[in-house]
């Protein structure tokens, strides 16, 4: 084994070329979605180098789905002593997950909120009035 074969201290080979922040968790999320089930990471390990992602080290795939199952960018279910990934694709469900965390991190709110509004095209406007509209009705028919 030579100097740049040996594995350093985040498990990929040293020399190895770096990746740009990110890019290793977007070769994940595409190994997930092309997937016709849910993974677990040693198979999405698998996936991830025979598509020439490099040879990775297991605790590395692991780190990567929890960070991306913290964002909620995937889901994961118990099987047996160990979880199975499975990327979440419904785009609209991720952008609303982003505009809570948003809202969730500022202490005015009622300003974002505003915000947020003021800045809206009429045709989101009147779709909000809609959704908020009906959300009263459904409320208030409890």
């Amino acid at each position: 084994m030579g100097r740049d074969d040996a594995a350093g201290a985040d498990g990929e080979p040293q020399g190895a070329q770096r990746r740009r922040s990110g890019e290793l968790s977007a070769l994940v999320l595409d190994v997930l979605r092309q997937a016709e089930a849910a993974l677990p990471p040693g198979e999405v390990r698998d996936r991830l180098n025979s598509a020439g992602a490099g040879e990775l080290a297991y605790t590395t795939v692991v780190t990567i789905l929890s960070r991306l199952h913290t964002q909620g960018l995937v889901e994961r279910y118990r099987t047996g002593r160990a979880y199975a990934y499975v990327a979440v694709t419904d785009t609209a469900k991720l952008a609303a997950r982003k505009m809570r965390k948003v809202l969730d991190s500022e202490t005015d709110r009622d300003a974002v909120l505003t915000r947020f509004v003021g800045d809206l095209s009429p045709d989101d406007e009147r779709v909000l009035r809609e959704l908020l509209a009906g959300g009263a009705d459904s409320v208030d028919d409890r």
